[in-house]
């Protein structure tokens, strides 16, 4: 499902745990890290999607997590031309919907080898700003607004 102008729609999701922390995710076999990430599929509303690349990449299930904001626009990026050449995309890039979720089970209910295939192979909790500094160059944009648009309402994962 690929939109008029070449991007891939998608959701991102931004875990927050009740000290304000986020969850970083290491790509498999890869020294690479990463918000859990995936395509819409067609007939397929953000927020069902969002439930279901939550559960494929951390093992979570919808009544481990709240919803407390999502972003109001689509926020894009480009993939660069090498990836689209290893990966054979048919697409320019990526439009998401980033959503800031709060973990209300315990850590113990991530679990990572959900799928066949997994995403992450390892994880951990970091400040909520730390992403930035560490995505990878041509997503630290999406990343930057995304993250910019759902910090005030980040008090609301904090434990009372």
């Amino acid at each position: 499902m690929i939109d008029k102008k070449g991007y891939r729609p998608n959701v991102g999701i931004v875990i927050a745990n009740g000290c304000g922390q986020v969850f970083w995710g290491k790509r498999v076999n890869q020294n690479a890290w990463q918000f859990p990430q995936g395509g819409i599929q067609s007939k397929e509303s953000p927020e069902e999607a969002l439930y279901r690349e939550l559960h494929e990449e951390t093992g979570l299930e919808a009544g481990d997590v709240r919803i407390i904001a999502v972003t109001k626009d689509w926020l894009r990026y480009r993939l660069p031309q090498h990836l689209k050449r290893d990966q054979k995309t048919h697409f320019v890039g990526q439009k998401q919907k980033y959503f800031l979720i709060r973990l209300t089970s315990d850590d113990d209910a991530i679990k990572l080898n959900q799928q066949r295939k997994p995403e992450f192979d390892d994880w951990k909790w970091v400040s909520f700003w730390y992403p930035l500094s560490q995505i990878v160059g041509f997503k630290r944009p999406v990343y930057q607004r995304a993250l910019r648009e759902l910090a005030p309402r980040l008090a609301q994962c904090m434990k009372p």
